[in-house]
């Protein structure tokens, strides 16, 4: 077996170890038991698993070193001139779809159904998704997942599949309080960010200038869904 084909076989053996394990967390916790004690603690135990699984494939069988992914401060602002620009986009769409679209009891219902009944409890998970989680996916999907996908295909493809297995989980999540049109809205954007911020990994091989960006849209993300959950 070539050096080559070495690679390739371990990059697909890594992406089949962590790929699928968002959409089970999320399965179990939100679908197959929602707001029991064995549902968040199978989601902790995945989101545990992907916070790992590629820091010890990167040290142990990739055999690279430690790295903070340093970056220049001109390429953070860039990552937050993309977050505002996204963040006023999702902003517009939601005002377009809030007025006839959107069957907001139905999203209060399942958001108390899995336990984000309560305004400290989101805005604890708020304050958690936007500075620590959002982090943890650039790290996940921009860093590792987009790098194993660029050991099978030209960087493009890998930007493509990138985005898309970044979505996957997104999209069950959010079946749960959308209907399949505006869940596929949705999921459209989602990749789309996904694959911005892949390709900013692809340009300036830090996960920093994409984790700038994706923070500030995460805030847009939970300040509608404080709206929708609490205020409308």
């Amino acid at each position: 077996m070539s050096t080559n084909t070495q690679l390739k076989f371990k990059a697909i053996l890594a992406l089949c170890l962590l790929v699928p394990v968002p959409s089970l967390g999320v399965y179990i916790a939100m679908m197959m038991m929602p707001g029991t004690t064995i549902g968040q603690l199978m989601f902790v135990v995945t989101k545990v698993w992907i916070l790992l699984l590629p820091a010890t494939w990167h040290l142990l069988l990739d055999r690279q070193p430690v790295s903070f992914s340093p970056v220049k401060e001109s390429k953070l602002f860039v990552g937050a001139v993309w977050g505002v620009g996204i963040s006023i986009l999702i902003a517009v769409i939601y005002w377009w779809l809030s007025t006839n679209w959107i069957d907001i009891s139905r999203i209060q219902l399942m958001a108390e159904k899995i336990g984000l009944d309560s305004q400290t409890k989101y805005l604890i998970g708020a304050i958690y998704w936007i500075s620590f989680n959002s982090l943890v996916e650039e790290y996940v999907w921009r860093w590792f997942v987009y790098k194993k996908f660029e050991v099978i295909f030209n960087p493009i493809v890998a930007v493509i599949l990138s985005a898309i297995a970044f979505t996957i989980h997104h999209y069950l999540a959010l079946s749960i309080y959308f209907s399949l049109p505006i869940n596929l809205l949705c999921c459209v954007g989602i990749a789309s960010g996904g694959a911005i911020w892949s390709v900013m990994y692809m340009k300036y091989e830090s996960i920093w200038p994409g984790y700038v960006s994706h923070a500030i849209v995460d805030v847009a993300v939970f300040a509608i869904g404080y709206w929708l959950f609490f205020v409308a």
